[in-house]
């Protein structure tokens, strides 16, 4: 599998940008799967359903199934966080897994970066960032692209991974 990352602090517009490029690729007739990491603990599970209290109980995994849609929830409780590679292995193939985060991961990315967010941009300092979508014009050493040109982005990144 393809994989690239987009980064940026918060409120640089990565999850609106991630979305954007997954209809657009995906619209292209390529698969595109998503990892998001998040640096809080989170609960895609509701209290009081069936899972969560299987969960709660003590549940290692809970496997969540319907006819639409099946989650499976792994609970680390002491173990630390996997790695990114660990986490990949876990998905089906696909033609290209978008990454939302992991910004000190060893993958291609492509930085998106708001100037009213207020925060230094990350590529001058890690050079796996291989382009910055801005709101504004920047000079850096890095193909630089308008945030909301997904098309060119999505162009971009398709290049660089050779699909």
């Amino acid at each position: 599998m393809k994989i690239y990352g987009v980064v940026g602090y918060k409120n640089a517009g990565k999850t609106g940008l991630m979305e954007r490029l997954v209809t657009e690729i995906s619209g292209r007739g390529l698969r595109v799967s998503t990892i998001k990491h998040a640096h809080h603990s989170f609960d895609v599970d509701q209290p009081d359903k069936d899972s969560y209290r299987h969960r709660k109980a003590g549940a290692q995994q809970v496997l969540l199934a319907s006819k639409s849609r099946w989650a499976l929830m792994t609970e680390l409780r002491v173990q630390p966080e996997p790695p990114l590679a660990d986490l990949l292995a876990q998905l089906a193939p696909v033609d290209l897994v978008l990454i939302e985060g992991y910004k000190r991961g060893d993958h291609p990315k492509v930085e998106a970066y708001r100037a009213a967010a207020g925060n230094p941009l990350i590529a001058p300092d890690d050079p796996t960032v291989r382009a910055v979508a801005a709101d504004m014009p920047l000079t850096i050493d890095r193909q630089l692209f308008d945030l909301d040109d997904t098309k060119a982005i999505a162009d971009f990144i398709l290049t660089e991974v050779r699909l």
